[in-house]
């Protein structure tokens, strides 16, 4: 959510409820983290952790010394997060959909997991039988998330305001019929939206489109929230703190760039065949790779994780361990030279984990790449006519992330003031709440 739609009144009408509570909060601008994804955002949000501390770096994650990955999940958050701090202070915590908590742990209170659970059919409550008692209640089980980047744009449209009204449901039941200190409630379905939908709802995207029916989803989501939101507002206690809080913006997305196909034409990355012989969209497997002859190669997303093939890390290294720090140091002066398809200046940054983080566990990347300040998505793939491409590679994608999401807090009895109160970091979060949630114990 970025603060030019919650506090600038860019909502296509959508959020009045809210607009109007938020006219009496304590209003930030929030500082995501390197790299400013869900995953590890909002963790980082909750823990008060780096992602480097966290050890988590993005959904996938690189299994030590092989070219392949995993998926991450809850079991990698080691560090204790808001709701655990709370428990152990004697306070009842509800948590629905914080990513990543599948699978479900033990909390003081309720957990609902996020929408990295793989399905209804596996475990997703604390207790374990809420489950019964929450499907029972709100017509069977949550959406955990939906297929955003298609073509379909009615079924896109469709299938999100489904996911958002079970979501609805099953956080009124918990809200209503349960005992609580603090809830904490994440809703995909608006960042779902945001990347379905974008071009058609902000002005200023490069590829904008007046739609009668696409142009409205944004805002009719909004809309949906706001008045959900203020019924259940209203059947809250009147001391209620609420907190509205993103972990980061959103913007148009401006184009992709094929960061492996770059690699290779600058002789970093060997293939095993012609780049010429390749469809459009071949993935990088580790079969079409001449890793006796490669440097780096790359994964795309909303940021590019660039690896070294280093000899005694990888099974194939090529790199010897003595030209580590030139490799790396040239390759970033490369990567930070990419230029636009006309040639014009882009904003680029590569970063060494060990300059963004205190600490960096697990298996981080050699360096963190940012296109143009995020406005291009790189992109993992090949076979591509050039590495600069109009769409995402892995489907419609309308928007990227940006540095800067919204953090306000409304509370009732004034306690916390309110008005702009400059921009807040991430990490710097969870004291705040902390500050809080145990001052009104």
């Amino acid at each position: 959510m970025p603060p030019r739609v919650l506090y600038e009144g860019m909502d296509g009408g959508g959020f009045s409820y809210l607009r109007q509570l938020l006219g009496d909060a304590r209003r930030y601008r929030l500082r995501s983290c390197h790299p400013p994804i869900t995953v590890p955002a909002w963790m980082a949000m909750f823990t008060g952790r780096t992602p480097g501390e966290l050890g988590v770096y993005g959904f996938r994650h690189r299994r030590p010394g092989e070219y392949g990955y995993y998926i991450v999940d809850g079991t990698r958050i080691r560090h204790p997060a808001l709701w655990d701090l709370a428990g152990r202070r004697g306070l009842r915590a509800g948590v629905y959909g914080v990513p990543p908590t599948y699978p479900p742990r033990p909390v003081h209170g309720f957990l609902v997991t996020d929408f990295t659970t793989p399905g209804p059919e596996k475990p997703y409550t604390f207790p374990p039988w809420l489950r019964r008692e929450l499907e029972q209640a709100a017509g069977g089980p949550p959406v955990f998330d939906i297929v955003y980047r298609s073509g379909e744009k009615d079924r896109v449209a469709r299938d999100l305001y489904a996911m958002l009204e079970s979501h609805q449901r099953q956080v009124e039941y918990l809200a209503l019929r349960k005992r609580w200190d603090l809830f904490i409630y994440v809703e995909i379905a608006v960042d779902r939206a945001h990347h379905a939908f974008w071009r058609y709802f902000d002005p200023e995207h490069p590829r904008h489109e007046e739609h009668p029916v696409y142009s409205r989803v944004i805002p009719e989501l909004y809309r949906r929230i706001d008045r959900w939101f203020e019924r259940l507002h209203r059947r809250l206690p009147r001391d209620t703190v609420v907190v509205v809080a993103s972990d980061h913006g959103i913007k148009a997305m401006r184009g992709a760039f094929a960061v492996n196909q770059w690699l290779a034409e600058q002789g970093y990355l060997r293939l095993r065949a012609s780049p010429g012989e390749l469809k459009p969209g071949t993935e990088l497997s580790e079969d079409l790779v001449d890793w006796e002859h490669t440097v780096a190669w790359a994964w795309g997303g909303y940021y590019s994780r660039v690896f070294i093939n280093l000899r005694g890390r990888e099974k194939r290294g090529a790199v010897e361990p003595k030209y580590y720090e030139e490799t790396v140091e040239q390759l970033r002066r490369d990567l930070e030279r990419i230029r636009g398809p006309g040639g014009e200046h882009w904003r680029n940054t590569a970063l060494r984990p060990e300059e963004v983080y205190p600490e960096v566990n697990g298996d981080p990347p050699d360096l963190m790449l940012y296109l143009d300040d995020l406005n291009w998505r790189p992109a993992g793939t090949l076979g591509w006519p050039s590495p600069y491409l109009e769409e995402n590679d892995r489907g419609p994608d309308d928007a990227v992330h940006d540095w800067i999401g919204v953090f306000a807090v409304y509370d009732p009895e004034g306690t916390v003031s309110p008005g702009e109160a400059g921009v807040i970091d991430i990490h710097g979060v969870r004291g705040l709440l902390e500050e809080i949630i145990f001052s009104r114990r």
